[in-house]
């Protein structure tokens, strides 16, 4: 009787694995119009990520392991960063990157309790829930809405004496208007986070987006450029907060030791660690009160199979967000339509349609139209953060958090603003579709008409 061998046997699964997707995931669902759905973002894979997720199982080292070091070298190089550490999020990203900022090892320059970080409200809540879980000051200002980005011309009246960062997102894949950013942050020596977690693949004036400030955010949820299922990362060119984060990430500790390693710097038992006896376990010292936010080796293994397709997915999110404003270009009366920052080539995440005023019909008229005929949308994440549940005892209060002037396009985003998606699994019958359904609603004279 002729025996396998494991890795005979590993082999023959990976096969019937690549076969299983060909029988369940290849055959693609025929499109059509008024029936099928079109989602606003979702997986794109092929056989490749399901055969390196078992691979990863069937080794079954679970935690970080060779996929998490391989994900982390080639998002490195894609980005052309010096340093990039996996995490289990996006929102995992941006707490390690916010709190990295917050280290003793920071000198004077340690955002402490009380001190105040520019930012804006119309975006995602975790770009802005560590600063406040922490201690610290957010400062908001308001956007522009043709990119929805922060309005730099506020930049120097939100700064105060206490101000020692600003943290903000590239909304919808459209970068942010960098380099005024970046010499105000420069000026008054501040910390720049770039949360990025909406624009992996976008360019500011030649260069990656995210790359630009101290810190760099990703997110690898399903809707996003590139998935893990659940995953993230920070990266960025500055050793002192590489190994702060790399600390922070691990449980706070000293040692960079990766797990399953023991005493690479060869002093593990013969040195003298704050009030610890001497010779005290060095993988077991804490220069920091940190976390575990590591994702797993299965994570890794999907993500590093998604980074090879991932200058095709930013290219199909282009082609997509195109096909939409030239559908959609003769509706600027209707729509403020948006537009690329000047100087910036987007990896567009969204569409971002802003409902003007006195048209005969409002956001939400449009928003159910598009939903009743299978078209999803979201709103602009918080639309006006401060107006949410979480800021009541802060407005009751007046802590925690201060607006420079009125924040009224954010109001605008807010109320009147909506998107629908450009993933590279949308094809090219779909965005008809799409065009076609808001033209149609857009035609008719009046509410009744429309259906409300």
């Amino acid at each position: 009787m002729q025996t396998q061998s494991a890795e005979q046997l590993k082999q023959e699964i990976l096969d019937k694995v690549a076969l299983y997707y060909e029988l369940a995931f290849a055959q693609k669902k025929e499109f059509i119009p008024g029936k099928s759905r079109i989602a606003y973002a979702g997986r794109v894979f092929d056989a490749t990520e399901m055969v390196q997720l078992v691979d990863a199982a069937l080794e079954f080292w679970l935690t970080y392991g060779r996929f998490s070091k391989e994900f982390e070298e080639k998002l490195a190089a894609f980005l052309g960063v010096r340093y990039c550490y996996l995490v289990n999020s996006g929102s995992s990203a941006n707490l390690l990157a916010f709190m990295a900022l917050t280290s003793d090892r920071l000198g004077e320059r340690k955002i402490q309790r009380g001190d105040e970080v520019i930012t804006v409200a119309a975006g995602f809540p975790t770009t802005v829930a560590p600063i406040i879980q922490y201690g610290a000051v957010s400062v908001f200002v308001d956007v522009d809405l043709v990119t929805a980005n922060i309005d730099v011309s506020l930049l120097e009246l939100a700064l105060s004496e206490k101000t020692k960062a600003v943290m903000i997102a590239h909304t919808l894949g459209n970068p942010f208007d960098v380099r005024p950013v970046l010499e105000f942050c420069r000026k008054h020596n501040l910390w720049l986070i770039e949360d990025n977690c909406d624009a992996l693949g976008s360019k500011y004036e030649g260069q990656y987006t995210g790359t630009f400030g101290d810190i760099g955010t990703s997110s690898f949820y399903p809707p996003h450029h590139m998935t893990m299922g659940e995953g993230g990362a920070v990266y960025t060119n500055n050793p002192a907060l590489a190994k702060i984060m790399l600390s922070m990430r691990d449980w706070g500790r000293d040692c960079i030791c990766p797990s399953g390693v023991d005493n690479m710097c060869g002093h593990r038992f013969d040195r003298k660690f704050g009030e610890l006896p001497f010779g005290y376990d060095h993988k077991y010292v804490y220069s920091h009160f940190g976390y575990n936010l590591k994702a797993t080796d299965m994570q890794a293994a999907v993500g590093y199979a998604q980074l090879a397709k991932l200058p095709s997915f930013i290219a199909a999110r282009k082609k997509n967000w195109r096909l939409l404003k030239d559908g959609l270009a003769d509706m600027s009366n209707v729509f403020i339509l948006p537009e690329p920052t000047k100087g910036a080539d987007p990896s567009w995440f969204g569409f971002l349609l802003t409902v003007r005023e006195n048209v005969g019909f409002t956001r939400d008229q449009i928003v159910r139209h598009l939903e009743a005929n299978g078209i999803q949308t979201r709103m602009l994440f918080a639309g006006n953060l401060t107006k949410h549940p979480c800021f009541d005892r802060m407005r009751a209060t007046g802590e925690g958090f201060r607006v420079v002037g009125e924040l009224k396009n954010t109001d605008t985003i807010m109320n009147q603003a909506f998107w629908v998606g450009v993933y590279p699994g949308m094809s090219h019958k779909m965005i008809d579709y799409i065009v076609k359904t808001i033209s149609d609603f857009v035609g008719y004279e009046t509410i009744e008409e429309r259906g409300y």
